[in-house]
């Protein structure tokens, strides 16, 4: 080893080559744990509150409603049966109905209509999705023209003209075909009147809860300003009505969701859809389920009861339509078929439930929804009527909002966890682990329970919240990290740089004490080997000698503190805590011998003389810190446990071994790992005697004759210790004399021959001396 290795080892303060000063404010302690947690968790806070404000509708985001509109329409569309519900038959007044009969038809076909429908295809029920709001009066008029004019002077027709304006009046015949009938006509509600605009026109039948019952309820229903019914001879007919309105479609014009009742004048009417099944149902009367039952407001509303059917509603006692599939998935039969007994499969309309629509284009039924951008609108009610009737009406419950803000809230926590405590790479598996569970928790309550979850707005959370935390981490972090990489990179194992780039607020720069293990590797006879070699040879040569020394070095997380001609320095235990720094030294240092040792073939090869090196390792005490002065400093240890590594390497040579240990580095090891104690030294410049091993490795794999070398030479140790010489000397000369000798031996045996002429005296403590580095 050069002299400037041993100064080093003296306690110089060890320089690495070429490592550039350490004097970033950010990497002394300024940016620590504490610190980055706060800026995280104001991240999330920040984030959470605004996804908040939107979820208590407080501060409503169009584009997060876009998102989650856009989820639900994905859970409709992935789980829509496909398959018609054959209790529901639309009776189509379509392009075909509207050539045939004219449009508008006359009451008297209504009549007829009615008639063949319960009469001859023998329906359960009938709901109109139509509303009469205009009498037919055209024929009556005609004949009051004809009889106060052309025909006032006929007896016979004015005698007769009382019967015959009865038989004109349509809407009285309509009327009269509905009595008796499971029958409900349709009506609408204004939402908003016009200046000139009547409140109400047209009849509507009673309310299925009326004003003075409905004041024990404080429930959000929708609250018409108008209403436009039916012509009072027709509703006449029938006591069943429902409104066939629908004031709560999406901002983008989808038909989600449905009021089953709508408050009108203080009283509460129910939809056509509801209606119609009550009266398939025998006429039920409809309740109101609260949970729990004393408190009758909107937050606690649960479902509507139609008899002993519960349908789950929201706040507003509203429906998500259960879509059974796409448009045209119930069953259509043309109104001119029923109309003219010409019906092809008349079994579809036995006992059937019927609604009568249209979906003639110019008639102007036709609704987007999530599962078609034109779709009948008569066939919206039918999805309704099947989903009460077969339980599969979801609930979005009326606390919907506090389960939106709860799911945010856990978001925010576990990704503010996440991303103080974890890596990037570990933060994205648990963002992708969040993403996930929403969605799965989603489709599970979705599909088991028929409980609509958020979903759109957790998932952009979830994303938008990962996105800020991942833009702080890159462009505030990593400025740190970068910086750590850039001055480390070179001397510390990559797995180590990653850690402390990770958590640059571990990496102290300041200087301390620890208890670290320091390894000194030197090549034997190396002044011999470069006398030999040009210098681009020579050159080639120590790269591939502290090449294969430096990987077996960060292999292990060792840290290269310097390189010095054809010795390395290099530390376990910093800039990252090790608690097996030990241990790890040992096994580089035995490593670092079998890598010189593979390069025997190529240097050969290449007529270049073989390498041998000798490496000792120490574990204590160590300060380690930025050292230097006002002009240079550098990361590196100090302290008398460096320099007793030093000392132990330059003992190989001495003892004729590869590595040798301290005791402190021994215990480190673990209990089936061998060792062959080799002596008990004082190196120059200590007082205190150091017992000193060489590493031999795990025991299960020692070949039996060397453990029973092993025995022996631990008690010849013992007897030259005791200054039993003649004992000592049969045992150390059997051993060299054995299959295995080893340069140690001789050693001894030269001791033993000079002690017997120098007797050390009674208080001779076993130790050797050396007055040499």
């Amino acid at each position: 080893m050069s002299t400037e290795a041993d100064d080093t080892a003296g306690g110089v303060c060890a320089r690495v080559r070429g490592l550039p000063s350490i004097r970033s404010p950010e990497l002394e302690g300024e940016r620590g744990m504490g610190a980055r947690s706060m800026v995280r968790l104001g991240i999330s806070a920040v984030v959470f509150v605004i996804f908040l404000l939107h979820a208590g509708r407080w501060m409503p985001l169009r584009l997060l409603d876009v998102v989650e509109s856009f989820t639900y329409d994905a859970r409709v569309r992935l789980t829509v049966p496909g398959t018609p519900d054959p209790r529901i038959v639309i009776v189509d007044l379509d392009e075909r109905s509207l050539a045939e009969e004219g449009w508008p038809w006359p009451r008297y076909k209504f009549a007829q209509f009615v008639r063949q429908l319960f009469d001859r295809y023998q329906i359960g029920a009938v709901g109109f999705d139509v509303v009469f709001a205009e009498p037919d009066a055209q024929a009556s008029q005609l004949w009051d023209r004809l009889i106060t004019h052309e025909f006032a002077q006929i007896p016979e027709v004015v005698e007769r003209s009382g019967r015959i304006r009865a038989a004109l009046d349509y809407d009285r015949q309509f009327g009269q075909a509905l009595e008796g009938r499971a029958a409900v006509l349709g009506y609408f509600f204004k939402s908003r009147l016009e200046p000139s605009e009547a409140e109400a026109t047209g009849a509507i039948c009673a309310p299925v809860i009326d004003a003075q019952a409905n004041r024990l309820n404080a429930v959000d229903f929708v609250t018409a300003a108008g209403v436009g019914g039916n012509v009072a001879a027709i509703q006449a007919g029938t006591p069943h009505c429902g409104f066939f309105d629908n004031p709560l479609v999406d901002h983008d014009g989808v038909y989600r969701r449905v009021p089953l009742l709508q408050r009108y004048g203080g009283a509460v009417y129910g939809s056509l859809a509801l209606e119609t099944v009550r009266l398939a149902l025998g006429n039920p009367p409809v309740h109101l389920q609260f949970d729990p039952p004393d408190v009758r407001t909107s937050l606690h509303l649960e479902a509507v009861r139609v008899g002993d059917l519960a349908v789950p509603v929201d706040e507003q006692a509203a429906v998500y339509v259960p879509y059974r599939g796409g448009n045209r998935t119930f069953r259509y039969v043309s109104a001119a078929d029923v109309l003219n007994g010409r019906v092809a499969e008349p079994e579809l309309l036995r006992n059937a439930i019927v609604l009568v629509g249209t979906t003639a284009a110019g008639l102007l039924d036709l609704r987007s929804t999530p599962v078609s951008r034109v779709f009948a609108g008569v066939e919206v009610h039918a999805n309704i009527i099947s989903g009460i009737l077969d339980g599969r009406i979801r609930q979005k419950a009326p606390y919907y909002s506090g389960i939106e803000a709860t799911m945010l809230a856990l978001i925010a926590m576990l990704l503010a966890w996440a991303f103080t405590r974890l890596s990037a790479l570990n933060s994205a598996l648990v963002t992708s682990a969040v993403l996930m569970a929403i969605v799965g928790l989603a489709f599970a309550m979705w599909s088991g329970a028929n409980f609509i979850m958020p979903l759109g707005v957790p998932l952009a959370f979830t994303l938008v919240l990962f996105t800020a935390q991942l833009l702080y981490g890159y462009f505030v972090e990593s400025r740190g990290k970068r910086e750590i990489s850039r001055l480390f990179g070179q001397y510390v194992p990559p797995q180590l740089v990653e850690e402390m780039a990770e958590h640059p607020e571990a990496v102290s720069m300041e200087g301390e004490s620890r208890e670290m293990s320091v390894l000194f590797s030197d090549v034997r006879g190396f002044t011999t080997i470069s006398e030999r070699l040009d210098a681009r040879d020579l050159a080639e040569l120590m790269n591939r000698l502290l090449s294969a020394q430096t990987r077996v070095i960060q292999s292990h997380r060792g840290t290269i503190d310097k390189y010095m001609g054809d010795a390395v320095m290099a530390f376990w235990g910093a800039p990252l805590p090790d608690p097996e720094h030990g241990f790890r030294a040992l096994q580089a240092a035995l490593e670092m011998v079998a890598a010189v040792e593979a390069l025997d073939a190529d240097l050969k090869a290449r007529g270049w003389p073989q390498l041998r090196v000798g490496v000792g390792v120490n574990t204590g005490k160590m300060s380690v810190g930025n050292m230097g002065s006002e002009f240079r400093v550098a990361y590196t240890v100090m302290g008398d446990a460096v320099n007793l590594g030093s000392r132990l390497e330059g003992l190989t040579k001495e003892y004729g071994v590869s590595v040798i240990c301290s005791e402190s580095t021994r215990t480190t090891a673990p209990a089936d790992w061998a060792f062959r104690e080799l002596d008990q030294v004082r190196v120059k410049g200590k007082r205190e005697p150091v017992a000193i091993y060489e590493p031999i490795g795990p025991k299960d794999r020692l070949d039996p004759g060397l453990r029973e070398d092993l025995a022996r030479h631990r008690g010849a140790l013992r007897l030259y210790r005791a200054q039993k010489w003649d004992q000592a000397e049969v045992e150390f000369y059997n051993l060299q004399q054995g299959e295995r000798p080893h340069r140690v031996y001789a050693l001894f045996l030269e001791r033993i021959a000079w002690l017997r002429k120098n007797p050390p005296g009674s208080d001779w403590d076993g130790a050797f001396t050396f007055t040499h580095k």
